[in-house]
């Protein structure tokens, strides 16, 4: 077993596909399409790409951190109580656990993600 791992950022195998919680859903009709390629500490940690159309959800992390690098499209994320921040390709950030805000996607956005449970 490796102990290094790429993540590939089009992959070549068919993707998970889900839309949020209707509890979630804020406007918009987003559709959610997931690349898991790695887990770790019985699935606490993993790794993958994350593609999301326009809408807006609720973003509520629990116990979750999650670090995110935006491949391409555009996000505004809104934390609860807070200003709007918006990331586009290249830019990398960290919900930490605790984090509760909306989620916009402005533009189909597709990212590298990391949760650690």
């Amino acid at each position: 077993m490796s102990l290094l791992k790429t993540i590939d950022t089009n992959p070549g195998f068919e993707p998970k596909r889900s839309a949020p919680l209707p509890e979630r859903l804020i406007s918009g009709n987003p559709s959610f399409r997931t690349w898991a390629q790695d887990a770790a500490r019985d699935g606490m940690i993993n790794t993958g790409v994350w593609e999301a159309t326009p809408g807006e959800t609720r973003s509520i992390k629990g116990e979750t951190f999650e670090f995110c690098h935006i491949l391409e499209g555009v996000v505004e994320l809104m934390p609860e109580g807070g200003e709007p921040v918006v990331y586009s390709a290249g830019d990398s950030f960290v919900m930490k656990p605790g984090f509760v805000g909306v989620w916009k996607t402005v533009k189909t956005v597709r990212k590298i993600y990391v949760t650690v449970t």
